[in-house]
């Protein structure tokens, strides 16, 4: 086993790692509640929400309940993109390098 390559891999994988979690951190995702438009959440890449957008035809009493799942199922379809996209660009660096006792 050469050690001098195997921290070449390291170095070559933690860059492409920096460089993907930035590119993730600058990605808008956007979520909304079963495709319907009324309630819509976009996150960033650290799962920080940017924007929540909600119709105005669902601000009365009578649609309460109903806003605050559909805020909550435009959450989840946001983050959901976010960690989908996490792990598929992510998961490619790491393909094919095997560390010892991992």
């Amino acid at each position: 086993m050469d050690l001098q390559k195997l921290m070449q891999q390291a170095q070559k994988m933690q860059n492409d790692m920096a460089k993907i979690e930035e590119e993730l951190a600058g990605t808008v995702y956007t979520g909304n509640s079963s495709g319907v438009d009324g309630v819509t959440i976009k996150l960033n890449g650290h799962n920080e929400v940017l924007e929540v957008t909600i119709a105005e035809e669902l601000m009365d009493k009578e649609n309460r309940e109903m806003l605050q799942d559909m805020v909550l199922v435009a959450f989840n379809d946001a983050q959901e993109k976010v960690a989908k996209d996490r792990e598929e660009k992510l998961g490619s660096i790491t393909q094919g390098v095997n560390f010892p006792g991992m």
